[in-house]
């Protein structure tokens, strides 16, 4: 199954459900950066959550940089999401494995922690960018990101997300939901989405039985209770460039640009997002420098 989100909404009004697999995002995520089965997991699930968090609105260019440390061993994690359906993300330590806990399954938050923070900030063009961040409830991701948006978005929601390793360290599935309350939900409506929600098949079983996202909704709310919106595909991208990084560079100050060429005759910068490599020639890093002496003098 190719990676993509399905959108929907009640036939009542009363609820908006996103649905994604995510398997080859994450795959992607631990080829590149070869992350051992505990990175895998809480890298992999904080990017199944930052896209459905970044796609859960219609408006174009807006991303969302999101950062976790919990203290736990796999130390931070940041994963950037837009509402394409774009991400990608890093870890701090990608060589961490645990052994599994008494259900045969990865213990994320001994691996992410709880004595930290999850921290979102938003981005939106011509906008100013906007930060705001909670304290970790449970460093198992989808708790933490649900208790985001009830304390800093003021929107009652339910989202989860799994990661699933097999033996040899790839990924077999990954994939999530995200529902959010709208206004004019009953109450009854509520406890009864809140009872459905507990007697719902594992995440993990509907996405190793290769449901659909829009299966998963479906199992939720029932059949024909929803009204399906768009679907979209997703994946890991990062859109980095040596010309990109050449801008960043002229904002660094003249001498310390000066004094690696100096030293190192030219430049490797590798990207944290993707592990692409950019190498500048001492030529190369001399229109740089030219570059950033104008910049900085014209300040």
């Amino acid at each position: 199954m190719k990676d993509y989100l399905a959108k929907a909404i009640t036939n009542d009004g009363m609820f908006r459900a996103y649905a994604i697999n995510a398997t080859q995002m994450v795959t992607t995520a631990q080829v590149k950066h070869d992350t051992w089965s505990a990175a895998s997991t809480a890298l992999g699930r904080t990017l199944v959550a930052a896209t459905l968090l970044a796609t859960s609105t219609d408006k174009s260019g807006k991303s969302i940089t999101v950062k976790i440390n919990g203290g736990g061993p796999v130390g931070g994690i940041v994963v950037e999401a837009d509402s394409n359906g774009y991400a990608k993300g890093y870890v701090a330590n990608p060589h961490t494995e645990l052994t599994l806990n008494d259900k045969n399954e990865i213990d994320v938050g001994q691996v992410v922690g709880v004595n930290g923070y999850l921290e979102v900030t938003k981005n939106v063009m011509d906008k100013e960018p906007y930060t705001s961040s909670v304290p970790l409830t449970s460093g198992e991701i989808g708790d933490d990101f649900t208790f985001y948006l009830a304390q800093s978005e003021q929107i009652p929601s339910a989202l989860a997300v799994s990661v699933l390793i097999n033996s040899d360290n790839s990924i077999q599935v990954a994939g999530g939901y995200l529902i959010q309350v709208l206004p004019g939900a009953s109450e009854e409506a509520i406890s009864q989405l809140e009872e459905k929600l507990k007697t719902l098949p594992a995440l993990s079983e509907m996405l190793i039985a290769n449901k659909t996202p829009e299966e998963i909704l479906n199992q939720i709310f029932g059949e024909k209770q929803l009204q399906l919106l768009t679907t979209m595909p997703v994946e890991f991208y990062c859109n980095c460039s040596k010309e990109r990084f050449a801008n960043d560079l002229v904002g660094i100050p003249v001498d310390q640009l000066t004094a690696i060429r100096d030293e190192q005759h030219g430049m490797e910068i590798v990207c944290n997002f993707c592990h692409n490599k950019y190498e500048y020639s001492e030529e190369q890093l001399n229109a740089i420098i030219d570059l950033a002496s104008q910049s900085q003098q014209e300040k």
